[in-house]
């Protein structure tokens, strides 16, 4: 027998303390073969992701039935109060189902997905942010801007580069060169030479961006989780095109852009951690007490979903278009 009313049933509406949410799936079953350093570089991401990220960003872990280690440390990151929820799964459920799992649970109207070997640097979260709240129509935002990405699911950022919502040039990013191989060498490709290669750049409201990005770590609208992300669940451990199509294929799918941040603010640090990481680890401890925490004003987003055959007809057409009149630089 109930006695009384529950004093919540009062309360006013929860208002939403943050606009942009970090969810970082960790799997670590244990701490040898393949997985012997990767606790430390699940340190390095973390404390990164702590040290650059202001109040407007809740950071979301979620733990991937890893070994102990990696609880207790969750657990006194938690105790410390600088992450703001821990997701714990007895069982893997694979990572995009736990990516997308938390996503959904998510209230932000941004939520940043990232990869376990993320090393974050000062400026990343703000970045991000500008090209949301100042470009119309962008659906995800990358802080590791990648040449190699320009036609990669990108036909609808394309589109609006042919229709003119955007200005588009072609573009040397010289200070772009060293950071850009750190991130062709963590996955063993081939190193540019030439810093003077042109990048793929739209400018809009004062704010360039890179066409294009990886799927390593994505800033992306909420709306996208709900809409042409797909409903039932991948099942699948990690990989085998999960992250496709997941990821790639619903941000161009919904009509959004799919960009990258004009100069580099992460990087993909693999399975070790270098030297050179932790100097930016602690470059972004000095710089943490300039945090800006200003809130910001997103542009209406309405993600469409056409039917699958005229959005492949459309997605090849876009392509022939954008490399007849701009070329394939």
């Amino acid at each position: 027998m109930r006695v009384g009313m529950n004093p919540q049933k009062q309360s006013k509406k929860i208002q939403l303390k943050h606009q942009h949410r970090l969810i970082i799936v960790v799997f670590i079953p244990s701490l040898d073969g393949y997985y012997e350093n990767i606790l430390e570089v699940f340190k390095l991401c973390l404390e990164s992701a702590i040290a650059t990220t202001n109040a407007n960003c809740a950071i979301t872990v979620v733990n991937n039935a890893s070994c102990d280690e990696v609880n207790t440390y969750l657990q006194s990151k938690l105790k410390e109060n600088v992450i703001d929820t821990v997701i714990h799964h007895k069982e893997n459920i694979g990572k995009i189902d736990a990516l997308i799992g938390a996503a959904r649970a998510s209230r932000e109207p941004i939520i940043t997905i990232s990869d376990v070997d993320i090393l974050f640097q000062q400026g990343w979260q703000k970045h991000v942010e500008d090209i949301f709240s100042n470009i119309k129509g962008v659906a995800s935002v990358s802080p590791i801007p990648c040449r190699n990405f320009k036609n990669y699911e990108t036909s609808s950022t394309l589109a609006k580069i042919l229709s003119g919502k955007v200005k588009f040039n072609y573009k040397a990013i010289p200070e772009n060169h060293d950071a850009h191989n750190k991130y062709l060498e963590s996955f063993h490709w081939d190193l540019e030479t030439d810093k003077n290669l042109k990048w793929a750049v739209i400018k809009s409201n004062g704010v360039k961006a890179i066409v294009g990005s990886g799927h390593q770590i994505l800033s992306m609208r909420r709306e996208l989780f709900f809409s042409t992300v797909p409903k039932e669940p991948s099942l699948t451990l990690v990989g085998n095109h999960s992250e496709y199509l997941y990821c790639d294929q619903p941000i161009n799918y919904s009509g959004g852009m799919r960009l990258a941040t004009y100069h580099n603010y992460a990087f993909h640090m693999g399975n070790t951690v270098e030297d050179w990481m932790k100097e930016v680890q602690k470059n972004n401890t000095l710089a943490n007490n300039d945090l800006a925490t200003d809130r910001f004003q997103l542009p209406k987003f309405k993600p469409k979903a056409p039917s699958l055959m005229w959005y492949k007809f459309k997605k090849r057409l876009t392509h022939r278009l954008f490399n007849l009149i701009h070329g394939n630089k």
